[in-house]
């Protein structure tokens, strides 16, 4: 697996060889996600159910100002830390958590941490999307015009986000949506 833009471009990055948990974004799907999304530069950036790390670390190498990664398995953890070593990533652009999602979410709000850029990718089996894209609104993680990328194997109908814009990919199995605020 290789960043597929910005500043790490064609670098390679390790993924977890537990895929059965952990299931890492392909490099072209990642690259559309980040096309659509366009400039990046300066975002604060949520890597939720980070796995290998690749979409936090695409968004660093995208000029993101700080990215967040969280996951509460323990490869995830260490392959993600493994990932931004090689790269020479520092503690000031990358921060990793080894947590659920809602204990990181308290995190957040303990720390009056915000989001630009929210990416999640949970195990699609969890299904946690909406629970967790309200935890995030209804206490106030996400600045003013946020984005939320959620990647899963369905359509995603999320209700009762406000948005300015959405937009819904397929690549194969894998459907991303993208919301604006």
């Amino acid at each position: 697996m290789r960043i597929v833009g910005g500043i790490y471009r064609h670098r390679i990055i390790v993924w977890p060889d537990d895929v059965k948990h952990i299931r890492p974004t392909k490099d072209r799907v990642r690259e559309a996600i980040f096309n659509a999304l366009g400039d990046i530069s300066n975002k604060v950036v949520l890597d939720l159910y980070a796995g290998s790390g690749a979409m936090g670390i695409e968004a660093i190498s995208r000029g993101a100002k700080k990215a967040y990664f969280v996951d509460k398995n323990d490869v995830a953890i260490k392959v993600t830390k493994s990932n931004l070593s090689n790269l020479k990533i520092n503690n000031e652009t990358a921060e990793v958590l080894k947590m659920d999602d809602f204990s990181a979410i308290k995190s957040f709000i303990n720390n009056n941490i915000k989001f630009d850029l929210v990416i999640l990718d949970p195990p699609y089996a969890l299904g946690e999307y909406q629970k967790v894209i309200n935890a995030l609104i209804e206490n106030n993680l996400l600045n003013e015009k946020a984005i939320i990328v959620n990647e899963s194997n369905y359509h995603l109908d999320l209700v009762g986000i406000e948005c300015s814009k959405e937009k819904e990919y397929s690549y194969g199995e894998t459907k991303v949506k993208i919301i604006w605020r």
